[in-house]
């Protein structure tokens, strides 16, 4: 047995501190499990005002949990909204809380488990589908009134198409259906559902005129309908020449089909009673428009009938409308007797008046052309050569007639005709003797010598 001095001997182990110890802890984990994905379900999930997200993971028998911290930038990258008691998997690193001692998982990143892979594949086809315009509202075409063949793409052993015949048979039992039956679920189904599409398109071109196809299957996980997020289905419905109302599943599922199609229905029923209108209601408008038809109808024909009867009572007394004629006849001669009258009296007033103004008009006419005339015919005398002589002027001119206007032009000897104002003189040059130049001065016109 050891005395109490042995016990007081022994060498003392580390002692830590508590924020120290927390730290360690939370290297040692670091080092070892960082990164790591874990799957739980998620509980509690609060989105702070900061934008970061915290929540716990449960194991799916509720026999343990983690607590969660996701920061705004990772949390604004995930796809879809963490809710209360999904299953998802969670990447990220182990850390200590060193303010509580607890154990967290900082979330790097967040997806649906089990699912997570196929969803991701979901969103990466539907993205680049879209980006390819198969999802264009410009391409949804509207559904027929009144269709007579409806094309319907199932499984002969699903449910769904018994909902969407007997749908069919309580709307509209008129219109034919016309079955193309392909898997739907399974690797084999998005051939043969591609196959189907292709045989009613078929049918369709040879001259069995289809109004729309209805493609449809029940509910299920990710997995069962994943047919219907296959591409090579997505494209055919896309191509398909007649409208496509695709009812897939619940109306919580969504598959890459409902985009394609030109209508989306939440159920296989629903997809029946959209394609097809409610005979019943049908035939209640249409007895309401007959109705209307006959109430218009009879309603004109009783004004025309009316009207038909006062025709009738006039033609029933010829002589009156005739007498009634005679007298409209001579009451508008009358008129127009009356009026000619006044025009006449008013043009006859009108002359007198007329022929004055028209005799001042003349008689003013005549006195402003005499007064022109006279003028012009002064300032036509001022300008007469003649009157030029009269005052003592000579033209003189050689033998030819040619003016001279210089003595330069003449020559000692020379024979010289001079033209005065009352006769003409043949003049003899004895001498010439030029003027001196004057400046300023001009012989460029023919001058008159005196």
């Amino acid at each position: 047995m050891q005395s109490g001095s042995e016990r007081s001997e022994r060498p003392w182990v580390r002692v830590w501190g508590v924020g120290a110890l927390v730290q360690a802890i939370g290297d040692a984990l670091a080092a070892r499990f960082s990164p790591c994905v874990v799957r739980g379900e998620i509980s509690g999930f609060t989105r702070a005002a900061s934008g970061h997200g915290y929540f716990t993971l449960k194991d799916e028998h509720g026999g343990a949990s983690l607590r969660c911290a996701m920061f705004r930038r990772a949390l604004s990258q995930v796809e879809f909204g963490p809710g209360e008691g999904m299953l998802v998997e969670a990447r990220g690193t182990l850390a200590v809380y060193e303010a509580r001692g607890e154990l967290q998982l900082i979330v790097e990143a967040l997806r649906p488990a089990g699912e997570g892979a196929l969803y991701e594949q979901f969103l990466r086809l539907k993205a680049r589908l879209e980006a390819e315009g198969l999802f264009e509202p410009t391409r949804k075409r509207p559904l027929p009134a009144f269709p007579a063949r409806i094309g319907v793409v199932t499984s002969l052993a699903a449910a769904a198409l018994q909902d969407v015949l007997t749908a069919l048979q309580r709307r509209a039992p008129h219109v034919e259906v016309v079955l193309a039956p392909a898997s739907v679920q399974g690797p084999e189904a998005p051939p043969q559902l591609v196959d189907a599409l292709a045989s009613l398109m078929a049918l369709h071109r040879k001259g069995t005129q289809l109004d729309a196809v209805v493609l449809c299957r029940g509910g299920g996980s990710l997995e069962d309908l994943w047919a219907f997020n296959d591409e090579r289905v997505v494209r055919a419905v896309a191509a398909c020449p007649v409208p496509v109302v695709c009812g897939v599943g619940h109306e919580t599922d969504v598959t890459l089909c409902d985009f394609a199609a030109d209508l989306r229905a939440p159920t296989p029923t629903a997809a029946a009673e959209l394609v097809a209108r409610d005979r019943a209601a049908a035939l209640a408008a249409l007895d309401g428009l007959a109705a209307l038809l006959h109430h218009r109808v009879r309603r004109r024909l009783d004004g025309q009938a009316q009207r038909l009867d006062r025709a009738a009572a006039r033609l029933a007394r010829p002589g009156v409308t005739l007498h009634e004629a005679h007298r409209r006849l001579a009451l508008l001669s009358h008129r127009l007797g009356a009026v000619g009258e006044r025009r006449t009296q008013q043009a006859r007033q009108t002359l007198p008046v007329l022929a004055h103004r028209l005799a001042r008009a003349m008689a003013r006419g005549t006195e402003r052309a005499e007064h022109t005339l006279s003028a012009a015919e002064g300032r036509l005398e001022a300008l007469n050569p003649r009157r030029v002589l009269e005052r003592g002027f000579a033209w003189l001119s050689d033998d030819a007639g040619h003016p001279l206007a210089s003595v330069a032009e003449v020559a000692v000897g020379a024979e010289v005709r001079g033209v005065l104002a009352d006769g003409v003189l043949q003049l003899h040059v004895n001498g010439v003797e030029a003027a001196p130049s004057e400046p300023g001065t001009h012989k460029s016109r023919p001058v008159l010598g005196e």
